[in-house]
């Protein structure tokens, strides 16, 4: 699998990433095993985990349970070195973590000797702050945001905090690098003049949701992560499961959606004709619908990499299937006008 470059890290990284967020949860630890075995031997180098995992639903007994699952692999194959571990720290919360207490330059340093713990390692190649401390648009709340309640000379002096914690972290070998999710162009920004103005680390990646339905990314995101080298890490390119096309004639037992109901706000009444303009592209050029929702982000212009989970290995495999599907330019331009005529439909 061709190699692309972790922002201006130096470190190289596989283009697909393997996300574990149901590994404690859906996943059961064999199963997850097996996966990180069929990845490595795909080509994949690269794994995404957080503090906050397993999802669906978060819980606080099982709060750190996938980073476990993590290092349990690590110390049965001693293949520490055959993956970049990325992890996260969870932001402000409803209680399952630190009872509701996000990330500073306090507790950063608790929180990722928590994640070094369980991971079974004496580094993190990329550490990621799973949301911002100031509030945020993502996770649906775009269709209500107010911003206006921010205080900018506490955010930066909180930016400050955490990068002295994260200089400290880096000098001392427990961190490799350092990312963003869930952020804004803005605070993106910030981040990278905190950095140049203190000496932290510098932003190399923001992990967004990015997909075929979720395109909030293409203006703004897009032109900072040209201009300042920073990659794209796409959660949820597969939609929630919405791009397999499982969802279409109903609710498969044991999916995300039957358990928990909406997937997190993305079920509503345009979701379904959307998908099925994706769907019926692909349906048109002999593609599997999945191949294809992967095999288009490597057309973006902007660096990306899609972090794709997968509950089971049979839902891997498929997805490996298509590691080397390259879509034409015919396809591409159908890709784009449905996507004018179902602009984010969630």
């Amino acid at each position: 699998m061709k190699k692309i470059p972790l922002g201006r890290s130096g470190i190289e990284v596989s283009e697909w990433c393997l996300g574990t967020m149901t590994y404690g949860s859906q996943t059961p630890e064999d199963d997850a095993h097996r996966q990180l075995d069929m990845a490595l031997d795909a080509g994949i180098d690269f794994l995404d985990a957080a503090e906050m995992y397993p999802v669906n639903p978060v819980k606080a007994e099982t709060v750190g349970r996938t980073e476990e699952f993590i290092g349990n692999w690590i110390e049965k194959s001693g293949k520490r070195g055959a993956y970049k571990i990325a992890t996260k720290a969870a932001g402000p919360n409803p209680g399952w973590a630190r009872d509701g207490k996000g990330y500073d330059g306090g507790n950063l340093r608790e929180i990722v000797e928590g994640s070094l713990r369980r991971l079974k390692t004496e580094v993190i190649d990329l550490y990621q702050l799973h949301w911002p401390e100031r509030g945020h648009y993502h996770f649906r709340r775009y269709w209500s945001y107010d911003p206006s309640d921010q205080n900018a000379e506490r955010t930066l002096a909180h930016m400050d905090e955490v990068l002295g914690t994260l200089k400290a972290l880096v000098a001392e070998g427990k961190i490799r690098a350092f990312g963003l999710s869930n952020e804004t162009a803005w605070g993106t920004t910030r981040w990278i003049d905190r950095a140049a103005a203190i000496g932290g680390p510098r932003v190399v990646s923001v992990q967004n949701e990015y997909s075929l339905l979720s395109r909030l990314y293409d203006t703004d995101m897009a032109e900072m992560a040209v201009n300042e080298e920073v990659l794209l890490l796409a959660y949820s390119p597969l939609a929630c499961g919405y791009l397999t096309g499982k969802y279409q004639d109903g609710v498969p037992e044991g999916s995300r959606l039957a358990i928990n109901g909406d997937l997190g706000g993305r079920k509503t009444d345009r979701v379904i004709a959307a998908t099925q303009a994706y769907l019926d592209i692909a349906a048109r050029h002999g593609l599997d619908p999945v191949h294809m929702a992967l095999a288009w982000q490597r057309t973006r212009p902007f660096p990306i990499c899609p972090i794709f989970g997968a509950t089971n290995t049979d839902q891997l495999e498929r997805i490996l299937a298509g590691r080397e599907v390259v879509l034409s330019d015919e396809v591409v331009a159908e890709i784009d006008a449905a996507h004018k005529q179902h602009p984010l439909p969630y």
